[in-house]
């Protein structure tokens, strides 16, 4: 009996044992689209690097390599959202530390990556090849701060002490600092001096600078009046790359049936004769998402906004929308 048991345990070892190492001589692959490399913050303060003016990179496509069983399970992860690829690119560790444009090898990038190390794969090609990194070294200079609403427009009535500050950005950057009031931030500023960061974009990053700003407003005028803006219209707004090629459907359209505000008769009218009360501005890399959200930006009339005449009465809507490609024209017959 016990030279039976013996028999079957080995036979059981000898079988698993197989399964395994049929499992690693199989190799599997899986296909990973849109991952995502960011850029870290030098260690030296004077450089700034980035993509092309971006901090971030989208990867079109790169392929794992390993056995099918973890190439299935990385698969499974992927699908259900639990696994993500965002990685982080030190130019330091690059050798990428003087102002200069460095091409940077993706695949080599990859290859030491410790998060698909620690998943037990390998990466066996990508696409594309190298992405040029661009290091500048920044320099102080003094910019104007301006002062916008909560849809960008710009509150030109506005005091600001003190009316620049000094950044430390790229040679020959010409942007602004901005400093953004919410509806109960302009009341308060109407009767006494509110002080806010400014902040500038760079990169495609916020900085926020140290020197705070004093921000007044002018006492308000005319009353404003509660209205309710029905039907409301809203415009859609497609980058270049996508004019044309592809349309989009709101999926929370009820919601922006309706927009209350609080106006002046003259900024009410003049709102509601706008071709559309609020847009939607469409992004590159929309059509590659199944569902993507974006605040909506309130169309009001930028000579009201300055003169605090109109003003959102509710919650800004978070529109909720997909792109399609819209069905091809049928030819016509010709007689």
């Amino acid at each position: 009996m016990k030279t039976k048991y013996r028999k079957m345990a080995l036979a059981s070892f000898i079988t698993i044992l197989i399964w395994v190492c049929t499992d690693l001589a199989l190799d599997d692959r899986l296909p990973v689209t849109n991952a995502v490399i960011n850029i870290a913050n030098s260690a030296d303060r004077s450089l700034w690097a980035s993509f092309d003016e971006e901090a971030s990179f989208t990867i079109e496509e790169f392929v794992l390599k390993g056995p099918a069983s973890t190439i299935a399970k990385a698969r499974r992860s992927l699908d259900n959202g639990s696994l993500a690829f965002k990685f982080v690119l030190y130019p330091e560790q690059q050798g990428m530390s003087s102002p200069v444009k460095s091409p940077l090898n993706i695949l080599d990038f990859l290859k030491q990556s410790k998060q698909i190390k620690e998943l037990g794969l390998t990466v066996e090609s990508c696409r594309p090849e190298t992405v040029l990194v661009n290091v500048v070294k920044l320099t102080k200079t003094s910019v104007e701060v301006r002062c916008f609403d909560e849809n960008q427009n710009p509150l030109t009535q506005a005091t600001i002490e003190p009316p620049q500050v000094e950044v430390s950005v790229p040679q020959d950057w010409a942007e602004i600092a901005e400093v953004k009031l919410n509806r109960s931030e302009i009341r308060q500023a109407r009767s006494q001096a509110i002080k806010k960061t400014p902040y500038f974009k760079l990169a495609g990053k916020i900085i926020e600078i140290q020197t705070p700003v004093k921000i007044t407003m002018p006492p308000e005028g005319e009353k404003l009046e509660e209205y309710s803006i029905t039907p409301a219209k809203i415009g859609f707004v497609f980058s270049q790359n996508l004019a044309g090629k592809y349309d989009a459907k709101l999926q929370n359209e009820t919601e922006m049936a309706m927009i209350s505000i609080k106006a002046t008769p003259a900024a009410k009218n003049a709102y509601e004769q706008q071709p559309f009360q609020m847009l939607l501005y469409i992004r590159d890399g929309d059509e590659k998402a199944p569902e993507s959200k974006r605040q909506l930006v309130y169309n009001f009339p930028a000579e009201y906004v300055r003169e605090g005449e109109i003003e959102l009465n509710q919650l800004p809507v978070e529109a909720r929308f997909k792109l399609t490609t819209p069905p091809q024209a049928e030819p016509t017959a010709s007689n």
